[in-house]
């Protein structure tokens, strides 16, 4: 009787040990695991952000944001005020953390270009001023390319035509929204020109008239690229320059028919 008495005391000390050592082991697991989601304060892009932005002007497109620790890449800024002076390497996105890998001294860059987001590639075409703005395009400008055609007589009859512009000899279409920019080449202004009286070549609002036409360096994918490069062999581009709060529509093909 008193043996089995023990043996019971024994098995509940036992109990309670293990018990005791499992709640320990537990609790440290949950601490080791605390660690990796210990927050940290961290810049989140909430608007895009192209490339050659300064560093100056990127309080209005970050935030502050508390992400856990184990999903803070190594350079992840806290803030920039260390920064000064540099530009986005890289278009950058929303959701993106900002890191100080994509912020470099301007003179890093070849002068007048802004760098190629990755996956793109460079794509040149020579335009008159009227098709660029005047000639007032930018490297670091985000652009809207249109198209327009002009079918020739001679057109198969198996020719593959949208059924909105059959029967139509000419047509403008939107191609791509958010065509950035990476180069411009333009010759210099030619101050001999008298646009005013002061033969200073600009109109009563100051701004400079354009005197030729220029090389528009534009990123995108090969497949778009191939699209530009088709638009500018066998029609016309025009570029038209997009804003923080320009509109994105999806308009319809223009033919003469459905212009009025």
């Amino acid at each position: 009787m008193k043996s089995r008495l023990l043996g019971g005391i024994a098995a509940l000390v036992l109990a309670i040990i293990g018990t005791a050592l499992l709640v320990v082991y537990v609790q440290g697991a949950d601490a080791r695991a605390a660690q990796g989601l210990e927050p940290v304060n961290v810049l989140v892009i909430k608007e895009s952000v192209p490339a050659g932005t300064k560093a100056e002007d990127l309080n209005k497109f970050v935030q502050v944001e508390a992400i856990p620790q184990a999903a803070v890449p190594e350079g992840a800024l806290e803030g920039l005020n260390d920064q000064s002076g540099k530009v986005t390497s890289v278009a950058l996105e929303p959701g993106e953390q900002l890191l100080s890998s994509r912020l470099v001294d301007p003179r890093e860059l070849v002068p007048g270009t802004v760098p190629v987001p990755d996956g793109l590639e460079e794509v040149t075409f020579l335009l008159s001023p009227e098709r660029i703005l005047g000639g007032r395009l930018e490297a670091g400008d985000t652009v809207t390319v249109y198209t327009s055609f002009k079918s020739e007589d001679g057109m198969p009859a198996d020719a593959t035509v949208p059924a909105e512009i059959k029967g139509w000899k000419q047509s403008t279409g939107l191609l791509f929204h958010d065509v950035l920019v990476t180069a411009v080449q333009k010759a210099a202004p030619d101050t001999k020109k008298s646009g005013s009286n002061d033969g200073s070549g600009t109109t009563d609002s100051g701004i400079a008239m354009p005197n030729g036409s220029a090389f528009i360096t534009v990123a995108r994918s090969d497949a778009d690229a191939a699209k530009m490069v088709f638009g500018a062999e066998f029609g016309t581009i025009w570029l038209a320059k997009q804003t923080d709060t320009t509109t994105k529509g999806d308009p319809p093909v223009t033919t003469f028919g459905g212009l009025y």
